[in-house]
């Protein structure tokens, strides 16, 4: 098997393809026997993929790319506990990735040791969970979270607790402090009743800078207010870490090296703050539908494997087509942080220049992704969208019904429909363009983009939304023959940081040590003599 994505087989033909893609503006192609042609229903979703600027011959090569890239067999990998977190060659982390297995407690659980024993370990912090809450509700004691993590520890969680906003328990409320700006914690701590306050502090090494700073001004206002923050203070952390300390936490919950942060949000990660806000019974309903499509992307026919036949759209979008960039765009408030939260799960673990075998790649990998909400994205960024110099695919996310299910008609149509018109509308103005003799009021067209509907956003769907994401990533990255799961960009920031709090602990003790990093210091001079204004 060659070493190069270039050298696929399949990747030539694909490329002359490419070079005359479905033209969605023609007359007669975007028609109603295609837009029910190009559609896969799922687990609850039914996605609808005709505005993409493909056909059967395209979809058969993009097909023909993931088989001999072996993509289905690196997804029974991962699945099963194989190790493939690693850089052949080279020192690397060379771990096992399981956070599926942080849900698999349902039908056709994976058998294999690895799966089995990850599974049997995240079913113990479950169990301890469910019972550190009975306890919690009988005594009545919090009302109150506060969530200290920052990354994976904070996006995946928040996102997904914003999400199920008609599912929050009466009387409970979940707060999450992830940026180290004191404003952030002033900010929530003068919302709370200290006495009636939970904070769980969010850290696999027990050793993020960012988290213990925040961790320490939430003791000392607990501190402050005379109350113990032992008695407040929960810890989700690596097993032996410096934060699993009983005697300056409540208890401890454990996660694993082989989850990483940005696909943690089915562990202890996200089931601290999700169960205490929604309900342990809610949240165990997010992982049926998490763990339900982790399955499909077992799907061995490529037609019927929603995340695979997703990744490869999104692959023939970056690769052939030469498009940089993705916009994910719910229509549904109640998804306004899952862009976020995707942006960090898909550009960290595919933004990456060097190929599982440890060599610069000579072809595009992960795009960028950004997105916010409709409609109110409609009036700030799709003029660029429609009418930019460089075509953005757009993957629009919708529901057939409202999570609260409370709506008004005006003017003959309730406001949930007419959120679905604009999403439709949007999806084929982009598709097909307009014509017009005033350059400024002419739309090229041939903007791809793609449809995910489901019924209702309801904890199931979302946990189904997650791992569908998750698994598409995964997909992306083995097609491009990358690993997916480190972080190495994150690492050198953090070296360098370290460098410029010496030098600001320099400036405060005016302490003059040998200046070994100029740089730094004639940009941290760069604070002197500001003027209030």
């Amino acid at each position: 098997m060659s070493r190069s994505f270039r050298k696929y087989p399949a990747y030539d033909r694909l490329m002359q393809m490419a070079e005359n893609p479905v033209d969605l503006t023609a007359s007669g192609v975007l028609t109603p026997h295609r837009i029910n042609k190009y559609v896969l229903s799922s687990c609850g979703f039914r996605m609808m993929y005709g505005t993409e600027r493909v056909n059967d011959e395209v979809l058969d090569g993009l097909f023909s790319l993931a088989e001999e890239a072996d993509a289905m067999g690196w997804m029974r990998k991962m699945q099963e506990g194989e190790v493939i977190n690693g850089i052949e060659g080279y020192p690397s982390e060379n771990r096992k990735v399981l956070h599926t297995a942080m849900r698999d407690f349902f039908h056709q659980q994976m058998e294999t040791t690895a799966a089995s024993e990850a599974r049997d370990m995240a079913m113990r912090e479950n169990d301890k969970l469910k019972t550190f809450l009975a306890k919690m509700d009988q005594e009545n004691r919090f009302s109150d979270m506060v969530v200290v993590g920052i990354g994976g520890s904070d996006l995946g969680p928040r996102a997904l607790y914003m999400a199920m906003k008609a599912y929050h328990q009466p009387n409970r409320r979940v707060h999450f402090l992830s940026n180290v700006d004191p404003d952030d914690a002033a900010s929530i701590v003068s919302s709370l009743e200290l006495s009636r306050t939970l904070v769980v502090v969010v850290s696999k090494s027990g050793t993020t800078l960012e988290t213990l700073t925040n961790e320490q001004i939430m003791r000392r206002h607990f501190v402050k207010a005379g109350l113990k923050p032992e008695e407040h203070f929960l810890a989700v952390t690596g097993e032996g870490s410096p934060m699993d300390n009983p005697s300056q936490y409540l208890m401890s919950f454990y996660m694993w090296d082989f989850v990483g942060g940005r696909y943690s949000a089915t562990s202890m990660v996200g089931a601290v703050p999700l169960a205490f806000g929604m309900g342990f019974e809610q949240y165990w309903e997010m992982l049926r539908g998490a763990s339900a499509m982790d399955k499909i992307a077992l799907h061995e026919e490529p037609r019927k494997n929603l995340p695979l036949l997703s990744a490869m759209l999104g692959v023939w979008n970056r690769n052939f087509l030469k498009h940089p960039t993705v916009a994910i765009l719910p229509y549904s408030q109640m998804l306004s942080r899952f862009p976020a939260h995707l942006q960090q799960c898909d550009m960290e673990s595919n933004g990456k220049q060097v190929s599982r075998f440890g060599e610069k790649v000579d072809w595009s990998t992960g795009p960028v992704i950004w997105g916010e909400p409709g409609t109110n994205g409609q009036h700030s960024f799709y003029q660029l969208i429609h009418q930019g110099t460089d075509p953005v695919p757009v993957e629009f996310i919708g529901f057939a019904e409202s999570q609260y299910g409370e709506d008004l008609e005006v003017q003959g149509t309730s406001s949930h429909e007419k959120l679905m018109a604009n999403m439709f509308a949007q999806s084929m103005a982009l598709a097909v363009g307009e014509n017009s003799e005033n350059p400024n009021k002419y739309f090229p067209g041939n903007r791809p983009n793609r449809i995910l509907l489901a019924k209702k956003l309801t904890p199931f769907i979302l946990g189904a939304l997650l791992s569908y994401y998750e698994n598409k990533i995964a997909f992306q990255g083995f097609v491009w023959r990358i690993n997916s799961f480190d972080q190495e960009g994150v690492q050198l920031g953090k070296v360098l940081a370290n460098q410029f709090l010496d030098l600001m602990i320099e400036r405060k003790t005016q302490h003059k040590a040998a200046d070994s990093f100029p740089m730094g210091t004639a940009m941290i001079q760069l604070l002197d003599g500001l003027e209030m204004m």
